[in-house]
């Protein structure tokens, strides 16, 4: 059976049954105009990406964090360099979407997905509470699924250039996400609050 993506913006099929999204998941379309994402986009190329690390496996996407990163092998939060001042301008309309102070923001992940990169179902670490995302570049499919019974209960959005996401509440805590594998380079920039 296929799985639903939800469509926002289009009319209900009627043959098709409503999907619900997660208590806690928002979404929006164009949170930056298309010249901002440009001018971003111009300061992320020139950050200092590294290989994603997780337990000895390298993923395809490159990340850079500001503010605090989380250390998957020693397991905590460790103070890195303050985010610059073009992710802190972006952290303004991130967290005005979100319903939150931007200061309450503290950390911040840059991930670069090459053509081909995605990243496996999970769920941010404790540490984290609230995450912002905003996708950059090209869409991709933001996937989230929790058990249910013997199964899983899944919902598909696509994130779209310039759109934010939120996770809190059931959607952060009982829900997986994911983004299989992107057909074209994608930058996502994630802003987190500290537990």
């Amino acid at each position: 059976m296929p799985i639903p993506q939800f469509d926002l913006f289009g009319e209900p099929d009627p043959g098709e049954a409503r999907v619900e999204l997660p208590s806690g998941f928002r979404y929006q379309r164009d949170i930056i105009t298309a010249a901002e994402e440009s001018e971003l986009l111009a300061h992320i190329r020139e950050l200092p990406f590294r290989d994603f690390e997780f337990h000895g496996y390298t993923g395809k996407r490159r990340v850079v964090s500001f503010g605090w990163q989380y250390d998957f092998s020693a397991r905590h939060l460790q103070k890195v360099d303050d985010m610059p001042a073009f992710l802190r301008e972006l952290r303004v309309p991130a967290a005005r979407f979100a319903g939150l102070d931007p200061e309450a923001l503290q950390h911040v992940l840059v991930t670069e997905y090459s053509a081909g990169a995605g990243i496996g179902w999970h769920r941010d670490k404790n540490v984290f509470n609230e995450i912002v995302g905003v996708s950059l570049l090209a869409p991709c499919v933001f996937r989230l699924r929790r058990s249910v019974g013997e199964g899983w209960e899944r919902v598909n959005v696509t994130a779209e250039p310039r759109s934010a996401y939120l996770l809190s509440g059931a959607a952060r805590s009982e829900w997986e996400h994911s983004i299989p594998p992107v057909d074209a380079l994608r930058y996502s920039v994630t802003f987190r609050n500290l537990r």
